[in-house]
């Protein structure tokens, strides 16, 4: 599953119920305390983290009422499931979708008393016609009763009366015009638990990871980041079939000598024996039963080293585990959530850790959340993956969605400014365009001609197309207001781009566009760099699709995870273009087209 959005309401400072979408990757930017971390620790409670617990003080207090809500959408669900006994069945035919086929759970924790009670409720839109509205809640024996309310005795003769999927089947097709309506469906009551019980272990594993804070510093499970490689464990789908092999065992070896004593005490006191019945409590959080630490040769554990020392252990964890993603895939859904990523980083750091946690939104099964205030951070994540938080006149907090009004904002409150060095804007499609760039500029450079060398110079500042990081769309924004003249370089594959050529190529501005004489930038790389740093041979001339074969060889090899020619061009950006050399750009013919494009921003630049 793949979780699409997270909503609260009355939870702490949020009083009316505020949506965030989520996606690969998610960012939650604003000032401190403002209530960027309060989204990330209302999914922590949502999904049964041990850093974060619900509790009474989570009500808002300017509310009259004494609960609070944490709703999750999810998508890429599975098709079938079983409810009852090992019946299958799907969401979609149990009425538990929305209308636009998303899985939507709120949970509901009521704080009036000791101890927040919670509710689980599936938001679906599902039928509301009497004696059909209430069927998830109904046991066999119920179903049978009802089937034979509503159905002819030749018809119901034909339903399966062992299948209670097939039952509820039959009982909604027998109204003609069945009425569907949202409704909150309750299924962590009695007689519906057991549909909580076979969904909740399909949800996504969630692993928190707070910032350093005063109040905590004595919780070591919270700094330890060595609790999420257990966490990661877990996650793996073998590692869950085992331990649910183990539950299984267990409350059936249980459940049966406590079926056998309460037959032994129906026989010397059946009154009492009435009144008792054999339930197997809930299954135990294997996350608390494992430990893992990394203990220096002195034998102090890192959760007792200084903050410092602990994040960058989280940064290596990160890389090892974004390494991992890549190579085995996952094996089920992980949502990694992280406060604050840069407090106590040096800036190599911080820059490897946003690297990671790009490279793990990649990749499949996998998600990131964020919360910063840092215009170092925010300013180099692409903004498609930004949320704002600020606080209203009233004082309450809001989430504002991705859109240019939002980056604007965000730009002015974190004071992400572009850098009034640069005197040329590099105008490209996308974030590989941009690393393929300043590969081969620094292929040139480095086999000695006197060029410009994008990977380093100041002077340039690119400006994605299609959609970039915060500082790329500050940098458009501003900088063109300022004059600044514009090189565009598109790949030869889009007819269209040829009119966006020649309309740059009309002003008199000083900017220059021009298309790449080969389909794309990925034509300009040498086969033998492919080889080397993927590990598959592909022949491709100046008009073929390089990407698209790269998949291919990788589909074919046995050995190779198997990647979308997406993911393939994303491979060649960010591992084949820098191994390219001097001698490899020019035995695969590209250095001198390359060379006039670095010769063409010299000249913007003076």
């Amino acid at each position: 599953m793949r979780l699409e959005a997270v909503a609260v309401k009355n939870f702490r400072g949020y009083t009316d119920e505020q949506e965030v979408l989520i996606g690969d990757l998610t960012t939650i930017v604003g000032r401190n305390d403002v209530g960027k971390s309060t989204i990330l620790e209302a999914l922590a409670i949502f999904f049964g983290s041990e850093v974060v617990k619900a509790d009474a003080g989570d009500v808002n207090v300017d509310s009259d009422a004494q609960e609070f809500e944490v709703t999750c959408t999810f998508s890429e669900l599975p098709e079938k499931i079983v409810l009852d006994a090992q019946a299958e069945t799907s969401l979609k035919d149990e009425f538990l979708l929305t209308e636009t086929g998303r899985l939507r759970v709120r949970k509901r924790w009521t704080c009036s008393g000791a101890k927040p009670k919670e509710e689980v409720f599936v938001v679906c839109h599902h039928p509301v016609d009497d004696d059909l509205n209430d069927l998830l809640l109904l046991g066999n024996a119920a179903l049978k009763t009802r089937l034979g309310k509503h159905l002819e005795p030749a018809d119901s003769a034909e339903v399966n009366k062992a299948s209670n999927p097939a039952m509820r089947k039959a009982l909604w097709a027998s109204e003609a015009e069945l009425v569907l309506e949202e409704r909150d469906v309750p299924v962590s009551k009695e007689d519906s638990k057991r549909i909580w019980e076979r969904l909740a272990p399909l949800l996504p594993h969630f692993a928190l990871f707070q910032s350093d804070r005063s109040s905590r510093d004595s919780d070591s499970e919270v700094q330890d980041p060595m609790k999420l490689a257990i966490t990661a464990a877990l996650a793996e789908n073998d590692v869950q079939q085992a331990l649910a092999g183990v539950v299984s065992i267990v409350r059936e070896r249980a459940t049966e000598l406590a079926t056998r004593t309460h037959a032994a005490l129906e026989e010397l006191d059946p009154e009492l024996a009435d009144g008792l019945v054999a339930s197997f409590k809930n299954d135990p959080r294997w996350s608390s039963l494992f430990g893992v630490t990394l203990e220096g040769r002195n034998g102090i554990p890192i959760n007792k080293r200084g903050s410092g020392v602990r994040r960058l252990v989280l940064v290596s964890f990160f890389k090892a585990e974004a390494q991992r993603q890549i190579e085995e895939g996952s094996k089920r859904s992980v949502i990694y959530a992280i406060e604050e990523p840069e407090t106590s980083q040096h800036p190599r750091n911080q820059k490897i850790l946003l690297e990671s946690f790009q490279e793990m939104a990649q990749s499949e099964g996998c998600q990131v959340l964020l919360t910063t205030h840092s215009p170092g951070l925010a300013g180099h994540l692409p903004t498609e993956s930004l949320r704002f938080v600020a606080r209203n006149e009233d004082g309450t907090p809001q989430v504002r969605p991705a859109n240019e009004d939002t980056w604007d904002r965000i730009a002015q409150e974190l004071g992400v400014l572009p850098d009034d060095r640069v005197r040329a804007l590099v105008c490209v499609e996308g974030p590989n365009d941009v690393a393929g760039l300043k590969a081969l500029s620094g292929a040139l450079c480095d086999g000695g001609e006197s060029l410009i060398d994008l990977r380093t110079d100041n002077r340039f500042a690119f400006v994605l197309l299609g959609g970039g990081t915060l500082h790329q769309w500050v940098s458009e924004r501003y900088l063109k207001g300022f004059g600044r003249p514009e090189f565009h370089l598109y790949d030869n594959d889009v007819s269209s781009y040829q009119k966006a050529v020649d309309q740059v190529n009309s002003r008199s501005d000083g900017s220059s566009a021009r298309l790449t004489t080969r389909r794309e930038l990925e034509n300009y790389l040498h086969p033998d760099a492919i080889t080397s740093a993927l590990g598959v041979t592909v022949s491709f001339g100046p008009t073929d699709d390089v990407p698209a074969l790269v998949s291919a060889a990788m589909k074919a090899d046995p050995n190779l995870k198997p990647v979308k020619a997406q993911t393939a061009k994303r491979y060649l950006a960010e591992r084949v273009f820098p191994t390219m050399t001097h001698s490899l750009l020019i035995e695969a013919g590209g250095a001198d087209e390359v060379r006039n494009w670095m010769q063409a921003l010299q000249q913007m630049a003076k």
